[in-house]
């Protein structure tokens, strides 16, 4: 997956209909007709929704007959969260830093040691 392929992932997750449509297909495929009406939103609208996903490529349509049947693609997840764990482990070393610091026992700086 590219920067932009990265970029489209992180655009599809930061809407709560979006995420509440990844969250439905979680439990299993869906038809574009149900997903639609569990949100407060027309069907044109959750298709536009839909479409969102599928460039991302967190979502795959496919037709049988008269139905569209969507199912979660969460390998496009992989790269977003393997790039926020780098984060979540900053913050985890700095959350603990500061821990040491309050508690009195240890240094506030986990990089202070390294200096000459």
């Amino acid at each position: 997956m590219g920067e932009y392929q990265m970029d489209a992932v992180l655009a599809a997750v930061a809407d709560p209909t979006r995420r509440a449509i990844l969250d439905r297909l979680r439990v299993g495929e869906a038809r574009v007709t149900d997903l639609a009406r569990a949100f407060p939103i027309s069907l044109n609208s959750t298709s536009k929704h839909i479409r969102v996903l599928e460039r991302a490529e967190l979502v795959h349509r496919e037709i049988r007959g008269r139905e569209h049947l969507l199912s979660l693609r969460a390998d496009a997840l992989a790269e977003s969260v393997a790039w926020m764990s780098e984060y979540r482990e900053f913050w985890e070393d700095r959350l603990a830093a500061l821990d040491a610091f309050l508690s009195g026992g240890g240094v506030a700086d986990p990089h202070e040691e390294e200096r000459p």
